[in-house]
């Protein structure tokens, strides 16, 4: 039987996470301290997944169920709902935190914990010189020679 909005914003935690399902894997999980969650539980490659569909009331019933709907539209064309998903959030990230600078930079922190001041400093030197594309000479020479 199809869950309603009434059963769902009455439901009570238990002890344990509580499912109530709506059917074709959707269901809405209960957690002990009252948090309710819309999950949808599929299969794909042979192995069981879920994907989180949001949070009630914030997600009403008649929204996940569009949600739901389309995610098996995408699991039917082959693809992985949850994985479609992962990439379609780095899709959206912020372009300027791809720029070179910025990904360097997030490289030289990684690894300046193992290496000494004076290292952190030539590498910092080398990536903002040589290797940054923006104001290296060594890239405008190549750049040009590749376009003419």
């Amino acid at each position: 039987m199809p869950l309603s909005d009434a059963a769902v914003r009455n439901a009570t935690p238990a002890d344990k996470p509580v499912r109530l399902f709506d059917g074709g894997g959707l269901y809405v999980e209960i957690s002990p301290k009252g948090a309710k969650l819309w999950r949808w539980k599929y299969r794909f490659g042979g192995k069981e997944k879920r994907l989180a569909l949001g949070v009630y009331p914030e997600v009403s019933l008649a929204e996940v169920r569009a949600q739901h709907l389309e995610a098996r539209k995408v699991l039917r064309s082959g693809i992985d709902p949850g994985e479609k998903r992962r990439v379609d959030r780095l899709v959206r990230v912020d372009r300027s935190q791809l720029s070179f600078a910025a990904v360097a930079a997030e490289l030289l922190a990684l690894h300046g914990k193992k290496n000494s001041v004076l290292t952190m400093k030539r590498n910092g030197r080398i990536v903002e010189k040589d290797l940054n594309p923006e104001v290296s000479p060594h890239f405008l020479l190549a750049n040009q020679s590749l376009a003419t």
